[in-house]
């Protein structure tokens, strides 16, 4: 297969961003929530452009402690992303996110590139942190969901056990349909990059599905481990209302 992938031009990225913009307008005709989304496409672009020249360096490395020091970061941002959508933050609401999200994140990670793949070296950059951005961004989703709506059932008295059935639930909705899509609706980003830059569609097949397993298992994990953690405070709210 062709392993040439087609270049982007500046003009070309300008114009990927028509939809953006004409969702942003909507936003703004709506009064919607427009500051956010302008904040958070700013943020992105700069983000992605940013880290498109430190990972030129970062590929390159040789050392160990660069690529575990790029995880560490990843970790301690994506925990506090997580607990966004709580007004009332705590650092006991931070420590537990970041618990939840680094234990199922990492034991996932080591399982993925040490056992499934045999990464060599173990700490290759062109793996590790491509694999860690994708676990790690899961577990931070899930558990901001399970979060957002735990909260939301004990403030109505909800019992810990049901709140917990619920925001366990309603966590996992957005994976259990992207099982659901993945093949038929949607080919993932990571599998169409592969067939875009000339891997044969079943090499690419068998990486998105390690790729669905790993998702699956850490949202469901870090989401748990969150509830399970929060469990004394979350009963504590419910007698008290």
């Amino acid at each position: 297969m062709n392993s040439a992938v087609q270049l982007i031009s500046w003009p070309g990225l300008a114009l990927a961003m028509v939809p953006t913009a004409v969702v942003i307008l909507i936003m703004w005709r709506w009064s919607a929530g427009t500051g956010t989304a302008l904040y958070a496409t700013f943020r992105m672009l700069l983000q992605l452009l940013l880290i498109g020249y430190v990972l030129v360096y970062i590929f390159a490395t040789r050392e160990p402690l660069v690529v575990i020091g790029v995880l560490v970061v990843m970790l301690v941002v994506s925990s506090w992303i997580a607990i966004r959508p709580i007004p009332e933050k705590s650092w006991r609401l931070y420590k537990n996110a970041l618990i939840a999200v680094s234990l199922s994140g990492v034991l996932t990670l080591v399982l993925v590139t040490q056992w499934v793949i045999g990464v060599e070296p173990w700490f290759s950059p062109r793996y590790q942190i491509p694999l860690a951005g994708m676990i790690f961004a899961g577990a931070m989703n899930t558990v901001s969901l399970a979060a957002e709506r735990v909260y939301a059932e004990t403030k109505r008295g909800v019992a810990y056990i049901e709140a917990r059935r619920e925001a366990f639930t309603a966590a996992m909705i957005p994976m259990i349909n992207s099982l659901f899509a993945v093949g038929l609706v949607s080919l993932p980003g990571m599998m169409t990059g592969q067939i875009l830059s000339g891997v044969s569609p079943l090499v690419a097949a068998k990486y998105q599905i390690v790729v669905m397993s790993m998702l699956f298992g850490v949202t469901g994990m870090s989401a748990a481990i969150f509830l399970v953690l929060e469990r004394n405070v979350l009963e504590s709210a419910v007698s008290d209302t």
